[in-house]
């Protein structure tokens, strides 16, 4: 699958978190071309603020591979991801990450951030994850509002 294709499945899996109450933010997980997770937000229901999109992906992929290491995979998540979410990915060893809105438009929405990026993240801790923001951002951008209106 293209990163396109796997941003239009997390875009998928955000409009199913404001549909159920949650923030806009979906994320999908695949490693050879296998999509191992399809996941989104999930922190208002659960009252657990670690439950972002790319924790939740996360763990799913995780039981889906059998692992909590995931090298080779791709995560794919409609916003950038926090320095919390940017961490796991870390310990979780994945190789990509790809974003639509960035941590800016999340902040310009109205969403508190920390200005630490993803890419910033990784090379503080010396990694060689790729790093891919923008894919279908306008798109990704919206959903920020959409959910917005609802609140």
């Amino acid at each position: 699958m293209t990163t396109e294709e796997l941003m239009r499945l997390a875009i998928a899996a955000a409009r199913r978190a404001i549909e159920n109450g949650q923030g806009p933010v979906g994320c999908v997980i695949a490693r050879d071309g296998v999509v191992l997770a399809s996941e989104y937000n999930r922190a208002r229901e659960s009252l657990d603020v670690s439950a972002h999109a790319e924790i939740v992906a996360l763990r799913a992929a995780a039981q889906a591979a059998g692992s909590r290491r995931l090298p080779g995979a791709i995560a794919v998540t409609t916003c950038e991801p926090c320095p919390m979410c940017a961490a796991a990915l870390h310990f979780a060893e994945v190789s990509a990450v790809v974003y639509g809105a960035s941590i800016a438009d999340l902040e310009e929405a109205g969403y508190r951030q920390i200005q630490l990026s993803a890419a910033e993240l990784f090379r503080l801790a010396g990694d060689s994850i790729r790093v891919e923001g923008g894919v279908l951002g306008e798109e990704c951008r919206r959903l920020l509002y959409e959910d917005a209106k609802r609140s």
